[in-house]
């Protein structure tokens, strides 16, 4: 038996990234500096943005390129260990 996870997903893929926190002026920013740094190739325009219904929190939604399994769990350990993420999926 194979020690490696399976993955449902085929790669490379699509993959979309709902992240949400407080809303504030670097947010955003602070957040696609994120994504960049393990998806180099994804594109900041195609960033989508939802603020709340009081306006208090910003859901951000990114679409990679996942290339791997390894990749996206980097990735969703690193935005949902930073200080202002509430919650990533």
């Amino acid at each position: 038996m194979s020690e490696e996870r399976t993955s449902l997903l085929e790669f490379p893929c699509d993959f979309p990234l709902k992240i949400m926190g407080a809303r504030t002026d670097d947010f955003a920013q602070t957040i696609v500096t994120v994504v960049l740094s393990h998806a180099p190739d994804f594109d900041p325009a195609t960033l989508e943005m939802r603020p709340s219904k009081a306006g208090n929190y910003l859901a951000l939604t990114c679409t990679i390129r996942a290339v791997s399994q390894v990749q996206l769990d980097n990735l969703y350990r690193e935005l949902s260990s930073h200080p202002m993420v509430k919650v990533v999926l």
